[in-house]
């Protein structure tokens, strides 16, 4: 795969991660409704529609990446959770948050090194 081909796949992946973040951030809004009202039903209805977009595109990635690599970018959905927590529920960032944080950036960075496991394409 082309370097510029497989920088914009990475970058389709990170956006796709976000936006399946998103999922979370809608079921959480939609816990602070009543069951069955409306804002609740939209909510959890943009919670399917998310997923299920989602999943149209999940499978387009995982053809042009390998799943290992796929699966490690994915990891980088806990640090959207606590952005979105921090930012739309006041939540607060702790250290430990912070680290955990930084131990996945790592992790995914380190993966992403050409050569950081063998009889993976780089």
């Amino acid at each position: 795969m082309r370097q510029a081909s497989k920088g914009g796949i990475y970058l389709a992946l990170h956006a796709l991660v976000l936006f399946y973040s998103l999922s979370a951030l809608c079921s959480k809004t939609a816990a602070s409704y009543p069951v069955g009202s409306f804002r609740w039903l939209l909510f959890y209805g943009a919670v399917i529609l998310i997923l299920g977009l989602y999943a149209i595109f999940w499978q387009q990635i995982i053809k042009r990446l390998p799943l290992s690599t796929a699966y490690m970018n994915k990891a980088a959905t806990v640090i959207w959770g606590l952005v979105f927590g921090a930012l739309f529920f006041r939540e607060r960032v702790t250290a430990g948050k912070l680290f955990g944080a930084a131990l996945i950036i790592a992790g995914i960075v380190l993966y992403a090194l050409p050569g950081a496991a063998r009889g993976r394409e780089t």
